[in-house]
């Protein structure tokens, strides 16, 4: 996420629990990126929860209303991934709007960047083909500025609708997933990538 913020030429702020961690991305990452724990203040207007679902949960309620304002990117896969044949929400609803109702109200909570695994999203690409990212959400303001820094990375931004089309971007990943860790299929990996072709 953060190579692909940084070729789009935006700064990026890395909070972790984990300083060592945090700190050996930020090296890693360079010039445009800086780092912090959890509760540093938050300096952008674009939030990617790049953390698992329920940590996600946790994040946006410990932060609240520092949240205000911001729009919130959920990139997480609520999969079992004890099995992968099922998952962690409720049905009729999704990951996003779960963690839409711990965040603060005047948050903009999108859903985005969940289809694209990490070296494909690293690298931008497969096969020469940039990754599609598709982006749900309730706020059409939200939606076109994380839809800029995806056109800005690289990538091709693909509105899908409404947030509750995040409902469907999660299953339709459940059964990649269970594609990805079948023995039975072995062109599927970790590096497979969804993209629509013209």
């Amino acid at each position: 996420m953060a190579v692909r913020m940084l070729k789009a030429r935006h700064s990026v702020q890395i909070l972790g629990r984990n300083g060592e961690k945090t700190r050996g991305l930020v090296e890693f990452l360079g010039a445009g990126a800086q780092g912090g724990g959890e509760g540093a203040v938050i300096e952008g207007g674009i939030l990617f929860l790049a953390v698992p679902f329920e940590e996600a949960k946790k994040s946006v309620s410990f932060y609240g209303d520092a949240l205000a304002g911001r729009v919130i990117v959920d990139i997480s896969n609520p999969v079992d991934l004890a099995t992968f044949d099922h998952l962690l929400v409720p049905a009729g609803t999704s990951a996003a709007e779960e963690i839409a109702l711990h965040a603060s109200p005047e948050a903009f909570m999108v859903k985005a960047f969940n289809t694209c695994f990490a070296k494909p999203l690293e690298s931008g690409s497969v096969a020469g083909i940039p990754l599609d990212v598709f982006i749900a959400g309730d706020s059409e303001q939200a939606k076109v500025k994380v839809s800029a820094v995806v056109a800005a990375s690289g990538l091709r931004p693909i509105d899908v609708g409404p947030l509750r089309r995040a409902r469907d971007l999660e299953a339709m990943m459940l059964l990649v997933m269970g594609l990805q860790v079948s023995p039975e299929h072995d062109n599927f990996n970790w590096d497979t990538s969804l993209n629509l072709l013209p």
